[in-house]
C-alpha cells in the first residue's frame, strides 16, 4: 500500500486493508485482532472489527524502512 493510498483511507478501515498495509495475512490479522494483539487500535462493532486509520498511519510512520 502506498503512502497516498494510506492517506485516502476513511477514519476507520477493515482489518484486511490494515493487514495489507502491514504486510500481514488476513487470517493472522484476524487472529491478532481477536486476541487483542493487533499492532494498532482495533474497535469491535458487533461481529466486525475496524482499525483506527490514524493509529495505523502512526505505526507505519515509525516503522523502519529497508534500504535496497
Amino acid at each position: 500500500m502506498t503512502r497516498e493510498e494510506l492517506l485516502t483511507l476513511p477514519t476507520t478501515t477493515t482489518v484486511e486493508v490494515a493487514a495489507r498495509a502491514l504486510g500481514l495475512g488476513r487470517t493472522r490479522a484476524y487472529e491478532l485482532a481477536k486476541l487483542d494483539r493487533f499492532p494498532c487500535k482495533v474497535i469491535r462493532i458487533g461481529v466486525s472489527y475496524r482499525v483506527v486509520t490514524a493509529d495505523l498511519q502512526r505505526l507505519l510512520d515509525h516503522r523502519p524502512t529497508t534500504e535496497r
